[in-house]
């Protein structure tokens, strides 16, 4: 059923995790500030203004004084954010390839109390100046994940996500890097966590690119994430 607690836009929380965006952080978090009033950026031991830039805007900026990854970055702020009640926590990246317009789309259904997490999914959506190089390795990493994760996706390494107050507390990100995503939805399954994707926005630039996995960084990917699983 439907909580009522939710629908309120300050039940949801913005999770902004950031490495060296001091070029993009500010134009990121411009539109996220006008909607909502709970976003929280987690510097992950940046060495350029990334938190200076951060601080400059109504947000909670968490920072970690070394470079820990992605993953803990995320895990962090989502402690944080549960610390302080969120009722709903929506994870969004730092360089500027997400749409601020698309976070309400995520979050409805978990709103209607439909499903416990929201994966957005550039594949229903759009992607703008996407290169086929970049294409075929998600489409790539669409079936390592099906095969080894059993999960029905059509995008896996999308890091735009809405996740239930409870989905939050029952995932635990332990993977620091780059195979978080692939851990989260290993935990969906595992857990019997109720799911669906969201069409949205991913706009690729230079910024975005240069940062992005290279096919070798994919495999260190997929085997952190393989390792991972032996020892769990």
């Amino acid at each position: 059923m439907p909580d009522a607690r939710l629908t309120d836009d300050s039940a949801i929380w913005i999770i902004v995790p950031a490495y060296n965006e001091a070029a993009r952080i500010g134009k990121t978090l411009a539109p996220l500030c006008r909607a909502f009033p709970n976003i929280v950026v987690i510097d992950d031991g940046s060495s350029d203004d990334t938190a200076a830039i951060a601080a400059k805007s109504p947000v909670w900026l968490l920072q970690h004084m070394i470079n820990s990854g992605q993953g803990a970055a995320l895990q962090t702020g989502i402690d944080f954010a549960l610390k302080h009640g969120a009722g709903i926590i929506v994870t969004f990246d730092a360089d500027g390839q997400h749409d601020a317009g698309d976070v309400l789309r995520l979050v409805e259904p978990i709103r209607r109390g439909e499903v416990d997490v929201v994966l957005g999914s550039r594949f229903l959506g759009k992607t703008i100046d996407m290169p086929w190089t970049r294409h075929v390795m998600l489409k790539g990493a669409v079936w390592f994940t099906r095969f080894f994760s059993q999960i029905a996706v059509t995008d896996t390494h999308n890091g735009f996500r809405a996740l239930s107050r409870q989905a939050a507390q029952t995932i635990r990100i332990t993977q620091n890097r780059m195979a978080h995503a692939s851990e989260i939805l290993d935990q969906i399954r595992e857990y019997q966590l109720r799911y669906c994707e969201a069409p949205v926005t991913i706009r690729y630039n230079v910024a975005t690119l240069e940062k992005g996995q290279s096919n070798s960084a994919a495999v260190k990917i997929a085997a952190q994430f393989l390792l991972g699983r032996l020892v769990r």
